[in-house]
């Protein structure tokens, strides 16, 4: 794989978002959901009912450019923590992790972390992309989720 010393493989964006850790879990958890706050704008639509409950689910998630990805959630904790790895329909993982953490601050804040970690990652077609998530796409997801529940 090509090496970039300088890109670091897991990056991840934290923010204090004024709601309770269920109020926020139900729009990260719910995949149709997802292109509302999405940050990267990357993702275009999900089918209605595919919430996720487990680990072991995966959910079908159609891109801006057409492209569908299965997302295998290998981390879940209701209202705490959920992660994925997306793949192409029918093949295995490439080995890069989309990661949500919800704690609470008090009884009306929670800390949403957000991480992306690409230190798994195997296909280095993929390795451009990797290196366009920053710190401020990340954020970004977490600033457009803040102002959904917010504004509720």
């Amino acid at each position: 794989m090509t090496d970039n010393i300088d890109a670091p493989r897991v990056v991840s964006a934290s923010r204090d978002i004024a709601a309770d850790p269920a109020r926020i879990f139900e729009l990260i958890a719910d995949p149709a959901k997802q292109p509302l706050w999405d940050g990267n704008d990357n993702l275009a639509e999900a089918a209605a009912g595919q919430r996720v409950h487990s680990v072991g689910a995966v959910f079908a998630m159609t891109l801006t450019k057409g492209t569908v990805r299965e997302n295998h959630v290998v981390e879940f904790e209701e209202a705490r923590r959920i992660a994925w790895l997306p793949a192409e329909p029918a093949q295995r993982p490439p080995g890069h992790l989309w990661r949500w953490e919800l704690a609470p601050v008090d009884d009306t804040v929670t800390r949403v972390t957000h991480t992306y970690d690409w230190t798994g990652l195997t296909d280095e077609k993929r390795v451009p992309r990797a290196l366009s998530i920053t710190t401020d796409t990340l954020r970004a997801s977490i600033d457009r989720l803040a102002d959904l529940v917010e504004r509720s």
